[in-house]
C-alpha cells in the first residue's frame, strides 16, 4: 500500500487567531470489534462491527468510572481512558459482491509531538468553536462517570443531526463538506466527522435510546458555536467531535466508471441505505481521569495541549495499549458478507 498522502493543509496556527479554545488529539486504533457497550450494553455480540479508540477497560458492559478501572489508553492525552467508537466502513466487490473492511489512516496534519498514530481518530473538546471560548457566559461543565451518548441513527435513511459529514479527499485537500458518502473514488481516502451535541439534561448519565438526556442546537457544519442551550437540557457540556480517514485508495481501481458507490458502512443491508450513508453514527463514553478534563474546560484560550494542565504520552506508548479479542471473529480480509449478518466467521487460531 501507498503511504499516506501528506494534505496541504495550512498548519492550525496559520489559520487560527491566537486565542484558541479546547483539546484536539490523536487516539490510534484500540480495537475493530462488535462491540457497542453504549448503544447495545452487555451484548456479546453486537450488530454490527465498530472501529473504537481510547482506554482498555472497553468491554461488552461498562459502568461506574471507567477511568479509574482503565490503565492505558491508545490516545495521546495519558488521563483521558474514554473510549470513542464509529460503524466500520467496508468495501462491497462490485463484481463477486464480497467485504473487504477498509482501514483507517491519521488524521493529518498530526501536531505538537503526536507523530506515530497507528489509524484512529483524532478528537476535539471546545469550550464554544474551534477558535475561541465562551466561559464568561456559560462554564463548561465536564462530564460525570458513567455518563454516555451516541449521535446519529443507523437506520436513518434522511439528513437526521447536523455535524454527521463526509469530505472526498485528495492528495492536496480534504474536499468540500457533504452530507452523503461520495459519489465517486476519492484519491485521498473518505474523511468522516461526528459532532455531537453539547447541551445535557444535567442528570442523566444516559437515556432509553442513549440520546434524549442530550440536545443538539448546532445546525451548521464544521466547528460552529453551539447556540444556548434550551431549560429542558441547560447544562453546556464540551462540544466533542471525532474525525476519521478512512484509506479506500487501494480500493478506487475496483470501482467501475459509472457503478454506484461499493462503499458500505458495517449496519447496511444491501439496498437499505441507497448508498447515502445517512445512517453515519458515532458513541462516546467518558473516562478522563479525576478532574482533568474539568481543568482544561476552565481555562480560557486553550488549544490542544491543555494549556499545560494534562499529562501527554507519546504515541509508541499510546500504542502498546491493546484489548483481547471478545468476539472471537473474523473482520477483515475478504468476507462473504459483513458481520453479523450471516453465520459467525471465527478467527483462525
Amino acid at each position: 500500500m501507498k503511504p499516506p498522502p501528506t494534505p496541504s493543509l495550512l498548519l492550525w496556527a496559520a489559520l487560527a487567531p491566537p486565542a484558541l479554545a479546547g483539546l484536539r488529539f490523536p487516539c490510534s486504533t484500540l480495537t475493530f470489534q462488535r462491540l457497542d457497550p453504549a448503544g447495545q450494553p452487555g451484548s456479546n455480540p453486537s450488530a454490527h462491527v465498530h472501529h473504537i479508540v481510547g482506554g482498555d477497560a472497553f468491554n461488552a458492559t461498562m459502568e461506574g468510572d471507567v477511568g479509574e478501572r482503565a490503565t492505558c489508553t491508545t490516545c495521546q492525552m495519558a488521563e483521558d481512558f474514554s473510549n470513542y467508537w464509529t460503524a466500520t466502513l467496508y468495501f462491497r466487490h462490485p463484481v463477486n459482491g464480497s467485504y473487504h473492511r477498509v482501514p483507517v489512516m491519521p488524521v493529518l496534519p498530526l501536531l505538537h509531538g503526536s507523530d506515530g498514530a497507528q489509524g484512529g481518530l483524532t478528537v476535539y473538546y471546545t469550550q464554544f468553536d474551534l477558535m475561541r471560548d465562551n466561559l464568561a457566559r456559560q462554564p463548561i461543565k465536564a462530564f460525570p462517570p458513567g455518563f454516555r451518548m451516541v449521535v446519529g441513527n443507523p437506520a436513518a435513511d434522511k439528513k437526521v443531526h447536523a455535524g454527521l459529514s463526509y469530505q472526498c479527499m485528495t492528495e492536496r485537500s480534504r474536499g468540500r463538506i457533504t452530507n452523503e458518502m461520495p459519489d465517486k473514488p476519492c484519491p485521498g481516502g473518505i474523511f468522516t466527522t461526528h459532532h455531537f451535541p453539547a447541551c445535557w439534561d444535567g442528570k442523566s448519565l444516559d437515556s432509553p435510546d442513549h440520546q434524549s438526556h442530550m440536545y443538539n442546537t448546532v445546525v451548521s457544519e464544521g466547528f460552529t458555536n453551539a447556540p444556548p442551550c434550551p431549560p429542558s437540557h441547560p447544562v453546556r457540556v464540551p462540544q466533542v467531535a471525532f474525525e476519521t480517514v478512512w484509506d479506500t485508495r487501494e480500493f478506487n481501481k475496483m470501482w467501475p466508471e459509472g457503478a454506484p458507490n461499493p462503499f458500505v458502512w458495517s449496519f447496511e443491508v444491501e439496498g437499505d441505505q441507497g448508498g447515502h450513508g445517512y445512517g453515519t453514527h458515532a458513541d462516546y463514553l467518558f473516562g478522563w481521569k479525576g478532574d482533568s478534563l474539568q481543568r482544561a474546560m476552565d481555562r480560557s484560550e486553550c488549544f490542544y495541549d491543555g494549556c499545560g494542565t494534562l499529562a501527554k504520552q507519546p504515541m509508541e506508548v499510546a500504542n502498546r495499549c491493546t484489548v483481547p479479542d471478545m468476539v472471537g471473529e473474523e473482520t477483515e480480509g475478504w468476507l462473504p458478507y459483513l458481520p453479523g449478518q450471516g453465520p459467525m466467521i471465527k478467527k483462525k487460531k
